[in-house]
């Protein structure tokens, strides 16, 4: 049997090889009823559509965006406010006829085929990020900064201070802070730097959790040498962590510890948890307006390179913060 190609298809229904070709690559070319006709007898000759390496070779693009982590990626998309992020980016890109292609850290930058890329929290000195700069690939950082492009950032700084000030308002003034060690990204250099802007004067106990870890041992060590009255948290899932600590150590929240996180994490409403509310669907999507508008540079287009985005963050205050106790007793229970 012949090889059914666009041209056979084309001149059994007696179409251009360029409206079967729409069919499948553009549909919005096409009425509903002449796609589905095409289809139907592209499916009965047993076409599946163009072969994707040969499109991409004639078009000179491969139709994907990469997306680079410096988590492993069963970490980083165990991350609810994450996983929203790549939902709301993917789903954007979509209506764009362009995939996403995810890009763990072991993953080297240059063997993916990509028309750009979305650099998620990235150092620039990695590996990964030292290629992408040298393919000149666009890029768009998110929660980084990013000399060779534009990013999409929130008001880390002002979310942080708000927290630290409305801590200070409540009296405390023994407040510890957990944050990542190499906190010099966007994310939590800018949160560090907006907690001691709003504590004034005062100098918070600083210890060094990771995100997607057990930190535990840590938090117990905390609460027991420092006795804080309060603890900033880096995000909500370590903030999490502190109250579980803090009720196996027997310490009421608040009354005798104030506890607030950043994201606004799905499980924060369900914990009473005080946080900085980001809104990562808007995250999502400004990245991929950004995107797209350098990828119209790319093809020809003459609009001015794209702008930053720095979208805003809220306090949302519930139940886990509190006027600061008059006096700290010793920790309680067995640890």
């Amino acid at each position: 049997m012949p090889k059914v190609t666009l041209q056979s298809i084309a001149a059994r229904l007696g179409v251009s090889r360029m409206t079967v070709s729409n069919a499948f690559s553009r549909p919005d070319q096409l009425s509903a009823q002449l796609r589905e006709r095409i289809l139907a007898e592209a499916a009965q000759l047993g076409y599946t559509g163009p072969d994707p390496a040969a499109r991409s070779l004639a078009r000179g693009t491969s139709g994907a965006i990469g997306v680079l982590w410096t988590e492993p990626l069963r970490l980083a998309l165990s991350d609810a406010v994450t996983a929203g992020f790549l939902g709301a980016l993917a789903d954007e890109l979509s209506g764009d006829g362009l995939a996403l292609t995810l890009l763990p850290p072991t993953v080297p930058a240059h063997d993916i085929a990509m028309d750009g890329a979305i650099a998620y929290s990235s150092p620039l000195d990695s590996p990964s990020m030292r290629w992408l700069r040298r393919r000149r690939v666009p890029v768009v950082g998110v929660d980084m900064a990013w000399p060779d492009g534009p990013s999409v950032t929130i008001h880390d700084r002002e979310g942080a201070r708000d927290a630290a000030a409305h801590l200070l308002g409540l009296g405390h003034r023994r407040i510890a802070v957990l944050t990542q060690a190499g906190g010099g990204d966007a994310g939590p250099g800018e949160r560090v730097a907006g907690w001691l802007e709003g504590l004034g004067g005062i100098k918070p106990v600083v210890s060094l959790v990771h995100v997607y870890a057990d930190n535990r041992a840590v938090i117990v060590d905390l609460l027991r040498r420092v006795r804080p009255t309060a603890v900033l948290c880096l995000t909500d899932l370590v903030a999490a962590q502190v109250l579980a600590v803090a009720a196996e150590l027997e310490l009421s929240v608040p009354g005798e510890l104030s506890v607030i996180g950043f994201d606004d994490h799905p499980i924060a409403a369900g914990l009473g948890l005080t946080t900085v509310a980001q809104d990562v669907d808007a995250k999502g999507r400004a990245a991929a307006q950004l995107m797209r508008d350098l990828l119209a540079r790319e093809a020809g287009s003459e609009a001015e390179p794209p702008a930053g985005v720095r979208l805003g963050v809220e306090l949302v205050l519930r139940g886990s913060t509190g006027p600061a106790p008059s006096t700290t007793g010793a920790v309680r229970g067995r640890y």
